[in-house]
């Protein structure tokens, strides 16, 4: 009798541990330190990407920002996640980069609180996205990847810094998602 209670004690914790994790519900801060979560943009679309001031992919920046331009009275939101992971490629402050964003790029989406996205410091909601149990699994390669979250708060699709914010790729995958 022990046995059996053993066994469906060890059945019910492996079915709790492949349950993907709640992304609305995981804590972040945004740029000015404000604790918030994905949950302010529940019913959206959102496009999160790990974004670095000092990159090769910085002026990515134009591009999301357009894309954030075109999608967002359709129920898109970009959150730009700064990491300073790759080459210390976002060496400065929350508040330079804020003003990095707005002066250079005329960024308008959300930006976060630098965070990690990879190794064992990295931030749950990146643990999240790369895990086992994401459906796109893996590290974090480089700076300016996009991971692409459902209305629903699942996730919904990945995509490399090399995809470019304008590509068909990207904006099919936008656009399904906020059908």
């Amino acid at each position: 009798m022990r046995f059996l209670a053993f066994l469906a004690t060890l059945l019910t914790l492996s079915m709790h541990a492949a349950e993907p994790t709640n992304l609305l519900t995981i804590p972040l801060k945004d740029i000015d330190g404000k604790e918030t979560t994905l949950a302010a943009f529940k019913a959206k679309a959102v496009l999160v990407v790990n974004v670095a001031s000092a990159c090769g992919y910085t002026a990515q920046y134009e591009g999301l920002e357009a894309l954030y331009r075109k999608y967002k009275d359709q129920g898109l939101v970009i959150v730009g996640v700064p990491c300073n992971d790759f080459g210390g490629q976002e060496p400065g402050t929350e508040a330079e980069i804020k003003k990095f964003c707005s002066s250079r790029f005329q960024v308008t989406f959300p930006l976060t609180s630098k965070v990690s996205s990879k190794g064992k410091a990295a931030h749950p909601l990146f643990v999240a996205f790369t895990g086992k149990e994401a459906g796109h699994p893996g590290p974090v390669t480089w700076n300016f990847n996009k991971f692409l979250v459902g209305k629903d708060g699942k996730l919904l699709a990945r995509f490399d810094s090399s995809v470019e914010p304008d590509s068909a790729e990207l904006q099919s995958a936008i656009e399904k998602a906020l059908k």
